[in-house]
């Protein structure tokens, strides 16, 4: 088995509970760790036989193009995407919204979560 991280994806996307955060949006980013059997791909170095890195990338814009209230449900959609369409083992997925409305300053917000099969 072996950990597939994709780290620091940005997006500008439109989550929030406060109607100016689904109008004006803020930065997000997003950090996957996929564990997955990569023991063909270890042998053949063909990319058909692991887990494409630009398709988990475009699978998770996918998911943080739909607006959303809560970080939780988008950090759910992502692992459910990914779950559905590669052969994994487990996933982690962690959604940091950056310089969230608080009150004061934070330089972040997130949520974890992860699934094993």
């Amino acid at each position: 088995m072996s950990i597939i991280s994709i780290e620091n994806m940005e997006f500008y996307a439109y989550h929030g509970c406060f109607k100016e955060e689904q109008q004006i949006g803020a930065w997000f980013e997003v950090n996957i760790n996929i564990e997955a059997d990569t023991s063909k791909a270890e042998l053949t170095d063909i990319l058909e036989d692991t887990i494409n890195y630009q398709s988990v990338y475009l699978t998770v814009k996918q998911q943080m193009a739909k607006k959303s209230m809560l970080l939780e449900h988008v950090a759910r959609r992502i692992l459910d995407a990914v779950l559905a369409q590669y052969p994994v083992v487990s996933v982690e997925v962690c959604v940091r919204k950056k310089n969230p409305p608080l009150g004061g300053k934070t330089s972040a917000v997130s949520v974890k979560m992860s699934k094993k099969i």
